[in-house]
């Protein structure tokens, strides 16, 4: 079959000119007028010839041409996500000026055999996951450019960082100015296997979790003795189920406010809320983090962090555009804005 099949040299011929012209005919760089460019890709049709073997020509760059995203869940879920978008969207955007490709594995328990076999030219973690540490351990090994977006600074691996602490204390602050005291959260993932359960300091003590950590300490930075429920990932499915564990409770025991650490989660507080016949705000505020856009929340403006999802992508292309041009970019630290929304409001008590 591949003997058969035709090749640049067989355009050439049939086009009557050479090889490298016909290759810059494809190409489309180089001297080479629109009459020859016409004629060689008539020839190529008439052959059926698709054009040069992209593998070959990532032998003679050295490259593969792809970037591997290492996502924390499965593809379907992590699509789903909206935050995850944006931050594909802006890298995407800048890797296609380089003419790159995006891989994208899971680190959901295969033993990293993507991370380790997969042709690619550098890699980017999304640094939610608790399994970041062993993605890193496994791409390091291969000595090719990491990126990690968000996740603690670690030996050769380029951080984007967001400000999770600053900005989940920036909200916290708003609830203890409003007068709350009875403050509840529901976290990200604290474990490998995304464990549902009590928040505890025995399960933050081993945990890897960063982005879930630094929004954690965040809130205990206003509220020192929070406590609450630990999600197994962020979606509004996951949000639904801690909150009806933490609102159906007797009045005196339920919180006032409950901080979220994404806005699907939020969106899922609101709805479990909703089912228990819990009025958002009057009785009940809720924040969350990201300012995404959730389908569904209407008629409420959600109060949270707006992250800038979109840049950290972007910033994570051009880190790697530099990597693989031979610089040393420094890392890139981006900042959260506060949104007020509609679902924060005083607590009955404090009228």
């Amino acid at each position: 079959m591949d003997a058969q099949r035709p090749t640049l040299a067989d355009v050439a011929r049939l086009a009557g000119v050479s090889a490298s012209t016909a290759s810059l005919a494809f190409s489309g760089t180089g001297p080479v007028s629109e009459a020859t460019r016409a004629r060689v890709h008539a020839a190529a049709d008439e052959l059926r010839y698709a054009g040069p073997d992209p593998r070959a020509r990532s032998l003679r760059r050295g490259r593969s041409g792809i970037v591997g995203v290492v996502i924390e869940e499965r593809v379907r879920d992590a699509f789903r996500d909206p935050i995850k978008i944006a931050i594909l969207d802006g890298l995407s955007e800048q890797l296609g000026e380089m003419d790159a490709g995006l891989l994208l594995l899971t680190d959901e328990g295969d033993g990293g055999v993507g991370m380790r076999d997969a042709s690619m030219d550098a890699v980017v973690l999304i640094g939610c996951s608790p399994r970041l540490e062993d993605s890193i351990a496994t791409l390091r090994q291969r000595g090719i450019p990491l990126v990690a977006i968000e996740g603690n600074p670690s030996e050769g691996v380029l951080t984007i960082s967001l400000d999770n602490r600053e900005a989940t204390r920036r909200v916290a602050e708003h609830l203890r100015e409003l007068g709350h005291e009875r403050v509840a959260v529901v976290t990200l993932p604290l474990d490998r296997e995304r464990t549902r359960g009590s928040l505890s300091l025995e399960r933050e003590r081993a945990s890897t979790a960063d982005t879930t950590l630094g929004r954690l300490a965040g809130a205990r930075d206003v509220y020192p003795s929070i406590g609450g429920l630990v999600a197994a990932g962020s979606s509004v499915q996951e949000g639904t189920l801690a909150a009806t564990a933490l609102l159906d409770v007797p009045l005196a025991e339920r919180p006032t406010a409950i901080i979220a650490q994404s806005d699907l989660l939020a969106a899922g507080v609101i709805r479990a809320a909703e089912e228990l016949g819990i009025e958002v705000p009057n009785e009940l505020s809720v924040v969350g983090f990201d300012g995404a856009r959730v389908e569904g929340l209407w008629p409420y403006d959600l109060t949270t962090m707006v992250q800038p999802a979109v840049e950290k992508g972007r910033a994570s292309g051009r880190v790697i555009r530099e990597m693989l041009a031979g610089g040393h970019p420094e890392p890139v630290a981006f900042t959260s804005t506060f949104h007020l929304g509609n679902t924060t409001a005083p607590p009955r008590s404090a009228g």
